[in-house]
């Protein structure tokens, strides 16, 4: 009850069509961290467009790509309101001080692969909602203590697999689960590769980069142009075809398409019981990433799951009554894209074209429906329910990609434990389920 005093009371809950969309208590306040190329061309414009969000940080360690995202958020407020300084965007060098701003509620990072976890782990800790760019991690011990901590916390993740809002891969998941091509026995994932490259000399670090902690928790070596990502522009940057930063293909591109199959395999939150690979690595250069490759797995439920270059870009499931294909089309995230050569073709095909005409009915399985992946997350971030593309799943698929990688090193069968995630009897195989860490970097060194 109001006091009767005489004074006037402000109630202290004011519905929100007091003030519009545009009342403060309506906006998610975003942090961006990472500002290079996948971060400009996909995860900030992606995200800018919804009303609900707004960009109000960034942070990078290299001086210019903070200052030009800066300058991005801010251009498309004043282009978009018609007028400028809607937000005053601040730069922090160091995400850990970004995270320190309380009037932040999520961040998106899009940083390199080996900076993936330990920022989305700090993120957790500090009650951040998380927007993660794939690949999920890049041990899985490390995926492992990021699914643990998130779920812990109780934020909101949601990986950056956004095949799971792409209509066609849902229609194919479902189609597959509900029997429309009889018992599944077979997936075959295409994926490119990458190529051998050149020696690249030793250069003098850019003023404007933090190299010793863009380096993180690798091992150091020398600054070279190529190794990191370009001082002009935002081109394909070169660590991706570095194992001491990423996997290669197998991480980069797979845990896109494995995430999907695993859709529609009914695997999300198991993995293979055995694995086996051959590959081709670069024997000269800076790049030192798979080239061709093919792995084998094998599930518990009969499943084989074969993935390999030498396949069309996409997710074919092989069932006793039929198959269904199924890929991006042309759809593109960046221009830089490496499939650039897979546009137009087919994003859903089947054996018998009825098989996509069938409708899946009320009594048979529906899966998780998004239309738009950064959307779904800012839904959910408001909602407060699981995204479409949660953790636990991401680390799954990841580490199908991760198991694989490390069968390309060891030859023959090794056998995995999806439950222990560990192989059996395999202490080789075991010993690379996890990475040495540089201190002060890596989630070792992050009291939980």
């Amino acid at each position: 009850m109001a006091a009767t005093t005489g004074a006037f009371v402000v109630p202290t809950i004011v519905p929100s069509s007091v003030f519009g969309k545009e009342a403060p208590s309506n906006k998610i306040n975003i942090g961006q961290i990472g500002c290079g190329r996948i971060a400009r061309s996909w995860d900030m414009p992606a995200t800018l467009k919804f009303d609900q969000a707004r960009f109000v940080a960034v942070s990078d360690l290299d001086a210019h790509r903070k200052e030009d995202a800066k300058k991005f958020i801010e251009d498309y407020y004043a282009k978009k309101k018609g007028k400028k300084g809607y937000v005053d965007v601040k730069m922090y060098d160091d995400y850990k001080d970004l995270l320190q701003n309380k009037d932040i509620d999520a961040v998106i990072i899009s940083t390199p692969d080996h900076w993936h976890v330990q920022p989305a782990i700090k993120a957790a800790l500090a009650g951040k909602d998380i927007y993660l760019q794939k690949p999920t991690s890049l041990t899985i011990a490390e995926g492992r203590r990021l699914s643990d901590v998130v779920n812990r916390q109780g934020v909101i993740l949601q990986m950056g697999t956004q095949q799971r809002s792409m209509p066609q891969f849902r229609i194919a998941a479902e189609l597959v689960r509900n029997g429309r091509i009889g018992r599944l026995r077979t997936v075959k994932i295409g994926l490119p590769g990458d190529p051998a490259g050149p020696d690249a000399p030793e250069m003098p670090v850019p003023k404007n980069l933090n190299y010793d902690m863009w380096l993180g928790s690798t091992p150091e070596v020398y600054y070279t142009e190529m190794r990191v990502h370009p001082q002009h522009g935002y081109g394909r940057p070169g660590w991706l075809r570095c194992e001491q930063f990423g996997a290669g293909m197998i991480t980069g591109w797979g845990q896109h398409h494995v995430d999907s199959a695993n859709w529609g395999m009914d695997t999300e939150y198991t993995g293979p019981v055995s694995v086996e690979a051959i590959a081709q690595f670069p024997r000269s250069g800076l790049w030192d990433v798979h080239m061709d490759f093919m792995v084998k797995a094998e599930y518990a439920n009969g499943i084989q799951m074969f993935i390999s270059q030498g396949y069309t870009n996409g997710i074919r499931y092989e069932g006793t009554k039929g198959w269904i294909f199924v890929s991006r089309g042309n759809y593109a995230a960046t221009a830089s894209d490496p499939v650039a050569q897979e546009q137009n073709k087919k994003a859903l095909d089947a054996s018998d074209p009825k098989i996509l005409t069938s409708v899946i009915g009320p009594d048979e399985i529906h899966l998780y429906r998004a239309d738009d992946h950064h959307g779904n997350w800012l839904d959910c971030i408001k909602t407060r329910k699981k995204p479409i593309s949660p953790i636990e799943e991401g680390h799954r698929a990841c580490t199908v990609c991760l198991i694989s990688h490390i069968a390309m090193k060891l030859p023959g069968i090794h056998h995995w434990d999806p439950v222990k995630e560990r192989f059996v009897n395999d202490d080789e195989a075991n010993s690379r389920l996890s990475r040495p860490q540089r201190y002060p970097y890596g989630t070792n060194y992050i009291k939980i």
